[in-house]
């Protein structure tokens, strides 16, 4: 017959078990990638829409800037109508000249822009028709990861169960000691299997079998593992 503070051991190590394999599914990790693919998704997205932002704020500042080139230069040209000094001549063409090289560099980069804006916008399409799929992968992974914990959760509550059962066999004294293992280490209690205790697998000597076995024979099969302090059943 199992001694009863090995009964609470199985039964507390069978909810440990569970309680890990609930926190280490698969489908947890499955739903974590589909959520990490998710997020990237919508990082990437948002980086296109502040660029795009960005684009068409350059395009309108290049419009603007050329509008006034284009005034200013207008009334230059008006002016270098009526102009018969030489020298001053000569200034307005060099400064009409300097407004149509900027005019110039001010067409190139809204063009840059408007090009990227375009390769934007087509990348923008592509990402949207992956929305819905990258959603229900998420979606999916999270109704199979419920499912997978609700299996565990059913066997869990049974196996939790054991565990009251298993404790209200033992007195308070005894309950109180495994408890204070456990608060230190998953094994509390284990059994003397020949000269091992099964709790730190450490081989005993012929003098602490010895001493073990006398020892629980005046406490109910229960002794100390003198190596590793354990609750010791000697059967």
């Amino acid at each position: 017959m199992t001694h009863p503070v090995l009964a609470l051991q199985e039964a507390d190590s069978a909810v440990d078990q569970l309680r890990h394999r609930r926190q280490h599914l698969a489908e947890r990790e499955a739903l974590a990638t589909t959520q990490r693919a998710l997020a990237e998704w919508e990082r990437t997205r948002a980086s296109i829409i502040e660029r795009l932002v960005e684009l068409a704020a350059t395009v309108e500042r290049c419009e603007h800037e050329s509008h006034e080139i284009d005034v200013h230069r207008e009334r230059l040209q008006k002016q270098l109508r009526t102009v018969i000094a030489p020298r001053e001549a000569e200034a307005l063409q060099h400064e009409i000249a300097t407004l149509e090289q900027r005019r110039g560099e001010l067409d190139d980069a809204g063009l840059q822009a408007l090009e990227e804006q375009a390769q934007l916008d087509d990348d923008l399409t592509a990402l949207a028709a992956r929305e819905q799929g990258l959603r229900e992968d998420v979606l999916n992974a999270e109704t199979a990861l419920a499912a997978a914990e609700s299996d565990i959760d059913s066997v869990l509550v049974e196996a939790t169960e054991r565990v009251e059962a298993a404790r209200a066999e033992l007195d308070a004294g005894l309950l109180a000691r495994y408890d204070g293992l456990r608060s230190h280490d998953r094994v509390a209690a284990a059994l003397l299997s020949g000269t091992r205790c099964e709790g730190c697998h450490l081989d005993l000597s012929a003098h602490e079998v010895e001493e073990a076995r006398a020892a629980a024979a005046d406490a109910d099969g229960l002794t100390d593992c003198p190596q590793c302090g354990r609750l010791l059943v000697v059967p």
